[in-house]
């Protein structure tokens, strides 16, 4: 199962497979590099070592390894060691064909993490530098008292689609028109039949969160409507399950509202002060490194299918996913500059106040929020933003 919206259990497609092949795969291994990166110009711009940084600086995922997360992926230089035991990869932080004096370490999510929030392991681990938090869940973590705050997008608009059988729902296009048919929405959590209901796109009737993360219901019941990711959804179902083999329909949440940033890097709250120095060039370096990823994705991605099958957790993904997703983040309008500022990687203001204008409520309502909301100006911050960085 894909990542799936807040308030999801996020039930790994067969789990108790999942912990048996976990407790399978163990120990490390390292790549023989077949040549170190050049040093950056000492004090430059991508001398992360000079600025003060961690030695090690530690990025957690929310998921497997997976195109999305291509950006921290892609900064994992030659020479790196996979610790399949702890789910992760460490090397020398390599940006723009330099060593920036730094080591990185990439740590996957999801099962590997008990399914824990991000910004709950970036509390109990401190040595985590940047944590990729979902906006909504950056909301219901400051008001449980462990807030952060995200220094640059890498994904501008979410994926999260709702998708339907064509031949179920001819000549349909949209979530509205189908949804107007009255049949099942089916969601892993409440967030997005919340979201349609309050539009008055479909009623509380047609709500079942009920989604496990696997093709079965959908394969069954192909009259339904079902949660997924228009990065990885429309690919899979048409080419790797054997009981479909068909395109889907789908459309981006992000046209009803849907208005989170999906996992931007973000640090701790009270951390941010310290760790100014260093964010002030290795933010622009991860701005540059998620544009320099989708226009060269190969290398990447085939170290994200490397981990995959050295972590063997259960979670399934092949060079067709990756090469899809990378390809469809840019065709898909997913990742782009900010349409507001014309800046790869800056949040806007605007949309920040509206996501947190549209969501408390939602959250509030499920009862998942139950502390006091945070300002959207308390979730963000543009300071370390190089203007310069843009999608060509």
């Amino acid at each position: 199962m894909r990542r799936t919206a807040l308030l999801a259990p996020r039930i790994a497609v067969a789990l108790a497979a999942a912990l048996v092949l976990a407790a399978c795969g163990s120990g490390t291994s390292t790549e023989s590099a077949t040549a170190a990166a050049p040093t950056a110009p000492a004090g430059g711009p991508l001398d992360l070592k000079a600025a003060g940084c961690p030695a090690t600086v530690v990025m957690q995922q929310d998921w497997q390894p997976e195109a999305e997360h291509g950006a921290m992926y892609s900064v994992v230089g030659p020479g790196y060691t996979i610790d399949s035991d702890k789910k992760s990869v460490t090397g020398p932080l390599v940006a723009q064909g330099v060593d920036t004096g730094v080591k990185v370490e990439v740590r996957a999510g999801g099962s590997n993490t008990g399914f824990q929030p991000v910004p709950a392991l970036m509390y109990i681990d401190p040595s985590i530098t940047f944590g990729a938090v979902n906006t909504d869940q950056a909301i219901v973590s400051a008001a449980a008292k462990q807030p952060t705050v995200a220094v640059t997008s890498q994904m501008t608009v979410s994926p999260q689609i709702l998708m339907w059988d064509p031949a179920s729902h001819p000549g349909m296009t949209t979530v509205k028109q189908v949804a107007g048919t009255g049949v099942p929405v089916v969601t892993s959590g409440e967030i997005i039949p919340a979201l349609l209901e309050s539009q008055r796109i479909m009623a509380k009737s047609q709500a079942d969160t009920s989604y496990d993360g696997t093709p079965a219901r959908f394969v069954s019941d192909p009259k339904i409507m079902q949660q997924g990711f228009a990065t990885a959804e429309p690919y899979i179902y048409e080419n790797e399950i054997a009981q479909w083999k068909k395109p889907i329909g789908s459309e981006p949440l992000s046209n009803y509202g849907y208005s989170i940033y999906p996992e931007p890097l973000a640090v701790r709250s009270d951390k941010l002060a310290e760790l100014t120095p260093c964010l002030k060039k290795l933010v622009p370096i991860m701005q540059q490194a998620e544009v320099d990823y989708l226009k060269t994705p190969g290398p990447t991605n085939g170290l994200i299918i490397k981990l995959v099958d050295s972590y063997q957790t259960g979670w399934s993904y092949t060079a067709g996913d990756a090469d899809f997703s990378a390809a469809t983040q840019i065709k898909g309008g997913f990742v782009k500059n900010d349409p507001a500022s014309g800046v790869f990687g800056q949040f806007d203001p605007a949309r920040m106040k509206d996501t947190v204008a549209r969501f408390v409520p939602l959250l509030q309502a499920a009862g998942t929020l139950t502390g006091p909301a945070p300002t959207a100006d308390s979730l963000y911050t543009n300071q370390f933003i190089d203007k310069n960085v843009k999608l060509s």
